[in-house]
């Protein structure tokens, strides 16, 4: 069962053919689906997946000036401040003036950050696990590397 535009429920028997065998319907409500089962379990745990990206880019890369943040997580400067202020609030981040700039801010994960990350990524592996449930580990690793391909072949142009 889906959703119309209205909010009523239907099946895919009362969807056209042709329109269930369009890709970019399939991928998007799929796509759709995993984005509000993840939001919904960060949120359970007060976090939404602004936190994740960022915790999980400093982490992995080191601190990193707000502006080169922005560009690796690929949110929007203008709400990575809000996301920076909920971290740095509940002291997953630390903000310091960069040393050879000094208008502008270096960004770095602490300890506790680093523990917020892990508790992170265990509730979206249970995401995970429950969205590729129907699939055997084999066909896991399949799905994600014809993904892969396929969005580094539009990414390509």
């Amino acid at each position: 069962m889906e959703s119309d535009d209205a909010g009523l429920r239907h099946s895919d028997a009362d969807t056209p053919e042709r329109v269930r065998r369009q890709l970019s319907r399939l991928v998007g409500m799929t796509a759709g689906q995993l984005r509000k089962a993840a939001g919904a379990a960060l949120a359970e745990v007060g976090a939404h997946k602004d936190h994740f990206v960022v915790l999980a880019s400093l982490a992995e890369f080191g601190p990193a000036s707000q502006s080169r943040l922005s560009d690796r997580t690929r949110v929007y400067r203008s709400d990575l401040v809000a996301v920076l202020n909920d971290l740095e609030a509940a002291g997953h981040i630390q903000r310091a003036p960069d040393p050879e700039d000094k208008r502008r801010n270096v960004i770095t994960v602490t300890a506790k950050g680093r523990c917020r990350l892990g508790e992170l990524d265990e509730v979206l592996a249970g995401v995970n696990e429950h969205v590729m449930a129907p699939l055997d580990p084999a066909e896991r690793d399949t799905l994600f590397a014809l993904l892969a391909r396929v969005n580094a072949h539009l990414a390509d142009g």
